[in-house]
């Protein structure tokens, strides 16, 4: 055994507080541990239960279950839904709005974040990744830097096969002599690695704790201290679906073809001499020349007997005579319910949807109309899953700016708490399922609309029916006001000019829309002005003509 690898220390002030606490329980974590007992220089235990060897096994298990159409039609849903590849959006990005963080250490942050999804190539290789976790349950990386300059940071991100290694915990137990009860002090963690992948013998490499980034699924066998997978549930049903899928071919195969019962009288034959003329009969009567497709031949194969045999029975003097009869096949072979009932069995256990697994042409939402239930349940499913699968990242960044001397590891986890990781989502389902809400809120506006004022305040229906928060109200209010004063000023600038376009050039002109407006007293008077200034103009021409002329 080798100690290799490097392990980020605490100062001596945390080591000397994290001595001096006392618990009487072993500390509890996400991924379960083989706990061996201190002693020496690294311990040793005895594996009775061969608990080691048999999380290698369901790793394997869970890589044979894929294999099956059904299983890897329900994985691809999954990991399809949960890493979206887009040409326009990566898959994964860092949130750091909500963080304390100065804009300089955010801006440090994202580049470092950056530089940790290219050393995975996770825009490549993000599907395989994600998958391979979902499938084995659990994802091993080992951590390489430059040990003459760590302050590099972290150079390479190499997959471990989980069927090689496991984590440790070397537990040191004292007992109070005054209470007579087990103190649990802090153990110390390592990984254990063995590249034959015989984890039950404790042989292999030891490997410091910050030197692997571990993600486990989260889901764990208390009793067997076993890491489980989100295949685990669904192997019953499938090896269930299987045996019932070869009884059914089976038993098509054995009832499908119609068999021929042949009664031979035999008469007063005694029972060997009966038993000869009944064989003598069958070797008469029966066909057995087959064809034989590799050569283009055919021969004689009466030394073989089959399955599908007819029936040959012998009759005494007095009975009807020879006579030969037809046995049907099945009747119910196309009767299929108790397939399909495994199958949407195997369906619930494997987290999907069963309307996904049924053949559609168009794509949709649940109905046509609506979100089903199903489909919203299956969204939150995925987004636990990503959560889950986030610990790989966060892992991957504290150790990284750690190294770098950017963030101490105190500072990150103080952090953490406000970082989040937004993964792209499929830009047509979100579409249509935003559509569908939408549209659904709407409606139920349209009924509540005449109670508001009445039963229910504005502010109640924002928040209850059109789940808006107080920001969102804020802005949507003041977008409101400036709207409306932006309507305004539309509304009055039109009416200005179109009052500029009717005044007339000539004051004494009226128009035909003014025309309308007046009444006949005031037309007439009008007219009648409009008489006399023609007069004055041409009596004023005149005179002006005459004195010209003289």
């Amino acid at each position: 055994m080798q100690l290799f690898g490097f392990e980020i220390s605490r100062t001596s002030a945390e080591e000397r507080e994290l001595a001096t606490l006392q618990a009487i329980v072993p500390d509890n974590q996400d991924e379960p541990t083989t706990e061996i007992a201190a002693g020496g220089h690294y311990g040793t235990h005895l594996d009775l239960e061969a608990t080691a060897k048999t999380e290698a096994d369901l790793v394997t298990k869970y890589r044979e279950m894929v294999m099956q159409p059904e299983c890897d039609q329900a994985v691809e849903d999954i990991v399809n839904d949960a890493i979206i590849m887009d040409d326009n959006a990566y898959p994964i990005e860092i949130v750091l709005d909500e963080s304390n963080l100065s804009s300089r250490i955010k801006k440090v942050v994202r580049e470092e974040f950056d530089d940790i999804l290219r050393m995975l190539d996770f825009g490549n290789k993000g599907y395989e990744i994600f998958r391979r976790w979902y499938v084995d349950g659990r994802l091993y990386y080992q951590i390489v830097i430059d040990k003459e300059s760590p302050r590099e940071g972290i150079k390479q991100l190499r997959y471990i096969d989980p069927r090689k290694i496991r984590k440790m915990r070397e537990q040191k137990k004292k007992t109070d002599p005054s209470s007579g009860t087990d103190e649990y002090p802090v153990a110390r963690d390592f990984y254990l690695y063995n590249p034959k992948g015989n984890l039950s013998t404790n042989q292999g490499i030891k490997i410091a704790p910050d030197s692997i980034c571990h993600v486990p699924s989260g889901l764990v066998d208390s009793r067997n201290k076993m890491n489980l997978g989100y295949l685990h549930k669904a192997i019953k049903p499938l090896n269930q679906l299987r045996m019932l899928e070869d009884a059914v071919v089976i038993y098509r195969l054995s009832r499908a073809p119609e068999r021929r019962i042949f009664y031979i009288d035999v008469g007063n034959l005694p029972k060997m001499k009966a038993e000869q003329y009944l064989r003598d009969m069958m070797v008469k009567h029966k066909n057995k020349l087959v064809y034989d497709a590799s050569t283009g031949e055919v021969r004689d194969d009466r030394r073989h007997m089959t399955m599908l045999e007819d029936f040959w029975l012998p009759r005494r003097e007095g009975g009807r005579g020879t006579e030969i009869t037809t046995l049907p096949g099945g009747q119910n072979l196309g009767e299929m319910d108790d397939v399909l009932y495994f199958q949407k069995k195997l369906s619930k256990a494997l987290n999907v949807p069963v309307s996904r697994q049924e053949a559609e042409v168009n794509f949709n939402i649940g109905r046509s109309t609506e979100i089903s239930r199903d489909e919203i349940k299956f969204q939150k499913f995925i987004n636990r899953a990503r959560n889950k699968f986030a610990i790989m990242f966060d892992q991957l960044i504290e150790i990284h700016l750690a190294l770098k001397g950017i963030m101490t590891r105190a500072e990150w986890q103080e952090a953490q708490n406000s970082i989040t990781y937004n993964f792209a989502n499929d830009n047509h389902f979100e579409e249509l399922k935003q559509s569908e809400i939408m549209t659904e809120r709407l409606r139920l506006l349209g009924e509540i609309d005449p109670l508001v004022g009445k039963y229910f305040s504005l502010s109640w229906v924002r928040k209850n029916v059109l789940k808006m928060t107080e920001d969102d109200i804020a802005v949507i209010g003041r977008e409101i006001e400036v709207e409306k004063d932006d309507d305004e000023m539309l509304q009055f600038e039109p009416q200005s000019q179109q009052q500029e376009e009717l005044e007339p050039e000539n004051p004494m002109q009226v128009t035909d829309s003014t025309d309308k407006a007046m009444s006949n007293e005031e037309t007439a008077l009008v007219e009648s002005m409009t008489r006399f200034y023609n007069s004055l103009s041409a009596e004023y021409e005149e005179d002006s003509h005459d004195e010209s002329s003289g």
